[in-house]
């Protein structure tokens, strides 16, 4: 059982290197191998160093952390509703932390005062979805996947107003951030760090969150205490959303593509999923980011632009086979 866990996670690792090593290689003036190597190493040339080490690595790393956050995020999400078309972006846990993050700006404030507004944003839109759709008989994943997708909606208008009012000379640099940028992310470790720490807290909770993607009466039937561990899933969402959110603004389909094809390579047993999740989700935005600022260089493209890119058929397909 442990080799079949740990070989899909070691090739997703290796993966995860060779993905951050060609975002160190490739840009608008490409490196060798041998140039990363010897900045690796503590040696090579004065500029060599200072593309690697003050521009990409950070920038790679930093992609890395929130590709991972978001992919784990979609993975709980999904687990919590039972359905694969549930994400943090989708659910409007991306835009209640956007519109935290964005009233920050236009604050004047920045760094854990950022950080603590898109957290604030991520969990009222939380309890308002939550609110929202309990009914009667509690809520149901399809009264919380409707309710979820109609205030993602109102948080975009709500984004809209607030670019409206916004000062002209701000303006361009908040569009930009909604678009996903990953231009000033220089401060990678935080997300890293949580991304480490919240997939080593998931792990105990491995079992119960398999017995909950089957249902939560069969959940509950077999001792697990539904309620509380719905509503960690949601925080813990929360939580890797705003902090993805504040790194890198708003990046769409990455908690939805990436559950879906590891369940599709990988099977659903969450103890393999939602490390996979970080790995691969990490992966993807390194790469997506890399094509980003590559591909009309000098030139960057936001790199939630690819992300949509990819996300929106994925997103279409999944809904055509869900009906």
């Amino acid at each position: 059982m442990f080799r079949q866990l740990s070989l899909p996670l070691v090739l997703l690792a290796l993966l995860a290197l060779a993905a951050v090593c060609m975002a160190m290689m490739v840009g608008s003036a490409s490196l060798s191998v041998g140039d990363v190597w010897a900045v690796v190493r503590g040696e090579g040339e004065g500029l060599a160093r200072t593309m690697v080490l003050d521009l990409r690595l950070p920038r790679a790393l930093s992609a890395f952390a929130v590709g991972g956050l978001l992919a784990v995020a979609g993975a709980l999400m999904q687990v919590l509703l039972r359905n694969p078309l549930a994400d943090p972006y989708v659910l409007g846990l991306s835009g209640g932390a956007s519109i935290g993050a964005l009233g920050a700006m236009l604050a004047g404030v920045g760094g854990v005062l950022m950080s603590g507004s898109a957290f604030a944003g991520a969990l009222f839109s939380t309890f308002l979805v939550f609110g929202l759709a309990h009914g009667r008989g509690g809520w149901t994943p399809s009264r919380l996947l409707l309710t979820g997708v109609v205030i993602a909606a109102g948080w975009g208008a709500v984004i809209t107003l607030m670019l409206a009012l916004s000062p002209a000379e701000r303006l361009p640099g908040m569009l930009y951030w909604l678009m996903g940028d990953l231009s000033y992310a220089r401060t990678p470790w935080p997300p890293l760090l949580l991304l480490v720490a919240i997939c080593l807290a998931l792990v105990p909770l491995g079992r119960n969150l398999n017995v909950l993607a089957r249902g939560p009466q069969q959940a509950a039937a077999l001792g697990v205490d539904v309620r509380p561990l719905e509503w960690g899933i949601y925080v813990l969402a929360s939580v890797l959303t705003a902090a993805a959110v504040t790194t890198a603004g708003s990046i769409g389909f990455v908690g939805l593509v990436i559950p879906h094809m590891l369940r599709l390579l990988l099977g659903n047993d969450q103890r393999l999923i939602l490390p996979a999740c970080a790995l691969a989700g990490g992966t993807l935005l390194v790469l997506a980011d890399t094509l980003a600022r590559t591909i009309i260089a000098p030139e960057q493209l936001p790199v939630g632009v690819i992300t949509a890119l990819l996300g929106v058929p994925t997103f279409l397909l999944l809904l055509y086979r869900s009906r």
